[in-house]
């Protein structure tokens, strides 16, 4: 066995190599730039070699370096992780000329799977089914027309190098294919230096399934089962679950077999994903392969029991698989929900900066689930604007899917960030839906079930029962520490409140001690008991149950009463004695201060281009300004015609949320 390994990665998966490498008592060496110096991987690693700067096409992506790094300290085998060079057959090849193991498929395989065109031609010759459309070089627009209408609308234009969401454009009409074709080509040069097109049948209300293989160089292939991976934005996953809801036996057997066929007609050698576009029927067509480990790849690793990295670095020594098809069963079910450093109630724009709480569920076995995070930061670090946004993976198993979803709703409760935004109340609100509890999804989900973006949700008649336990609890708390405070003040605290959630008010009336409190609903009839309670004033986590049933809310203080989010729903909590809530109904409603004249950053990111000036006449629409974070450009544009007056910024400064920009006269 290779007694050292280099991980050309970083974040959380490179923290997650490191501990296979451990438990098997292989050293590791990490590479890292700038911006990573005192990362959690870094902190982890036997050894450790800067590599540059903080982007990536400088430290990251360059060969030389990653190649220099493994002579340097003598680490005989490289793990690419994903992204960066994981699916460069140039790199993979330049590792075996340099006598350094890759571990990941063999160059030749990286190669076919690469292109679209070719992969699909490869797939069609292994008998795979494909996609109806036409797998080759198209001429010009024209041809682009008589293909589409030959294979009938909807279809799909996709550049073959593509990737990321790039190069791909549906047409529903031959219209859209003549203003399409020479896009989508416009683009995929631009993006990829490659302007070849192809057309298929674009599958409408798909779901996006994806079958992970497993070979070793020993000409031995099995499949390890599903994952479902349909519910994404803009292209991107967000939450995964194996097996897949939609699946029979049947359809399942079927699948695995059509990718062990087409890893093994490309002498696959590692772990690797095919992945399937299925319609609702259960038809199922190639989309493509993606050769190296996959970011949801805990999931299949949760219902398998195997540790998908140790397979990759036993088959790169050259061991033999060690079980067959028959010896792998599925065992109960899987979730996988991406924490992004993103902010859902801004339309999900990149959110960067310091994790001043990071406070993760435990991991382990629960009440009928286990947890698992896997995760590249700690509390304090920084979550830097130079890479992918995505904070830790959390995962839920459990016996059943409703029972593992219901896991998930739990740990996304427990799992608390401050510092910059996030998108698990965006997750939860998943968790909590009818529909993703049914299992009836499709890749349109988020565009479907939230067209006008996420703002959280309504609470519930329960939530509403939480939200006013909880603030009359911490209400009576600091009542309690007010009058031990005061001099002179004695006896109990005042028992009778009203409590508004929203426009609703409740008097209640509020008693018991720290561990267990009761609060009478007068109106009501009904009393809401308060079991286990664990907080104290300042802490921004309040557990307790709620008859019964456990839960948790993120609390902070706000005048008068508290901001209390159970998770999607957030609601100003007031706690009021019944005089100040008679005044309360004599306040005029507060008026929105006007920003119709200011242009304001979003998001936390860098200028990459200012393009107005103080003077300027400017047209609604008009790009006023470009902002970059985690790889990401993003176009600010006039929301109104205008001249502006002063300009705040300029190109290559760093920029907070909400920082004035431009401002109009």
């Amino acid at each position: 066995m290779f007694s050292k390994i280099l991980i050309a990665n970083r974040g959380e998966i490179a923290v997650r190599v490191i501990k296979t490498c451990r438990r098997l008592g292989i050293a590791t060496v990490v590479v890292y730039s700038d911006a990573d110096a005192g990362s959690l991987a870094v902190e982890m690693a036997d050894e450790t070699v800067h590599i540059g700067p903080s982007p990536a096409n400088q430290s990251y992506l360059v060969a030389d370096k990653i190649i220099a790094a493994c002579q340097q300290t003598g680490a005989q085998a490289v793990h690419p992780g994903f992204g960066f060079l994981s699916e460069n057959a140039s790199f993979a090849q330049r590792c075996a000329d340099e006598g350094i193991v890759f571990i990941g498929p063999n160059p030749g395989a990286i190669q076919a799977m690469g292109d679209k065109i070719e992969s699909k031609k490869f797939a069609q010759a292994a008998g795979v089914s494909c996609v109806p459309g036409h797998i080759g070089e198209i001429a010009d627009t024209a041809e682009a027309v008589t293909i589409s209408e030959q294979i009938g609308y909807p279809v799909m234009i996709k550049a073959s190098a593509g990737g990321g969401g790039k190069g791909i454009r549906v047409a529903w009409s031959r219209q859209d294919v003549e203003e399409g074709f020479p896009a989508v080509r416009a683009e995929a040069k631009a993006s990829f230096g490659d302007d070849r097109i192809f057309i298929e049948k674009f599958i409408e209300s798909p779901r996006h399934i994806e079958i992970q293989v497993l070979g070793d160089k020993h000409g031995n292939v099995v499949h390890l089962f599903e994952r479902e991976c349909s519910i994404q934005r803009r292209n991107q996953k967000v939450i995964e679950e194996a097996p897949s809801p939609l699946l029979d036996e049947a359809t399942r057997a079927a699948m695995g077999a059509q990718a062990v066929a087409l890893a093994k007609a490309v002498n696959y050698d590692s772990a690797g994903t095919v992945e399937f576009v299925a319609g609702q029927d259960k038809s199922f067509f190639f989309l493509e392969m993606n050769t190296r480990l996959q970011v949801e790849h805990p999931v299949t690793e949760l219902i398998t029991g195997l540790d998908l990295v140790e397979q990759m670095i036993r088959s790169a020594w050259g061991d033999a698989l060690a079980f067959e098809q028959k010896d792998l069963s599925i065992n109960g079910w899987a979730i996988e929900s991406r924490i992004y450093a993103e902010d859902p109630y801004r339309k999900f724009l990149p959110s960067i900066g310091r994790l001043v709480r990071y406070a993760p569920p435990a991991e382990g076995e629960k009440d009928g689930y286990t947890i698992r995070n896997d995760a590249g930061v700690r509390e304090g670090d920084e979550i830097s604007m130079y890479y992918d946004p995505m904070i830790s993976k959390l995962c839920a198993w459990a016996p059943t899917r409703l029972a593992a979803i219901d896991g998930m709703g739990r740990a996304l409760e427990d799992f608390h960030i401050e510092g910059l935004g996030q998108n698990i109340p965006f997750l939860a609100a998943v968790m909590d839906q009818a529909r993703f509890r049914s299992g009836k999804i499709s890749t349109n989900y988020i565009k479907d079930e939230f067209a006008d973006g996420f703002a959280g949700t309504e609470p519930t008649s329960e939530q509403i029962d939480i939200l006013t336990a909880v603030g009359a609890a911490m209400q009576r708390v600091h009542a309690a520490r007010a009058r031990s405070d005061a001099s002179g003040l004695a006896g109990p605290p005042r028992a009778e409140w009203v409590v508004a959630v929203g426009p609703a008010k409740r008097r209640a009336k509020v008693a018991g001690e720290n561990g267990d409190v009761t609060v009478d609903l007068l109106d009501e009839g009904r009393a809401l008991t308060l079991t286990d309670i664990d907080w104290r004033p300042g802490k921004p986590v309040f557990k307790a149950a709620l008859g019964g049933k456990a839960f948790t809310v993120q609390v902070s203080p706000a005048a008068e009463g508290f901001t209390i989010r159970h998770r999607a729903a957030r609601a100003r909590v007031l706690v009021l004695t019944p005089r100040n809530a008679e005044l309360h109904d004599k306040l005029p409603e507060k008026q929105a201060a006007d920003t119709s004249r200011l242009v304001l950053s979003p998001m936390p990111g860098l200028v990459v281009s200012m393009d107005v000036a103080a003077g300027q006449q400017v047209r609604e629409g008009e790009v006023v300004c470009v902002l970059e974070a985690m790889k990401m450009q993003n176009i600010i544009r006039a929301e109104r015609d205008g001249t502006v007056k002063a300009v705040n910024a300029k190109a290559g400064d760093p920029v907070a949320a909400d920082e004035v920009l431009v401002e109009f006269a």
